[in-house]
């Protein structure tokens, strides 16, 4: 997938936290539909057509799917459990 050369017109930013959540829904008669629900807000991430998958839609999975992976890991490597949360594990 090339990058498009046009300038970003606007930027949505949807926070990570309780409720937020990514689903597949994979469907045996349409290609799949990816959810990410933050809240009230739901964001569906779809191939270019309902019945069909280009190469340019297998790209664009792929570049999601490794660039999730890098922002799992960029999340979990700056986790640290609260001070009240890990007493509770060594006190069992």
């Amino acid at each position: 997938m090339t990058r498009r050369r046009t300038h970003r017109i606007s930027t949505i930013t949807l926070n990570t936290g309780r409720g937020a959540r990514a689903t597949n829904h994979p469907y045996p008669a349409r290609t799949p539909v990816l959810a990410l629900d933050f809240g009230a807000v739901s964001l569906l991430v779809t191939t270019s057509a309902g019945d069909l998958v280009t190469a340019s839609d297998v790209e664009f999975a792929r570049q999601l799917a490794h660039e999730a992976d890098q922002f799992a890991r960029s999340v979990e490597s700056k986790f640290t459990v609260p001070a009240n949360e890990s007493d509770q594990g060594k006190a069992a």
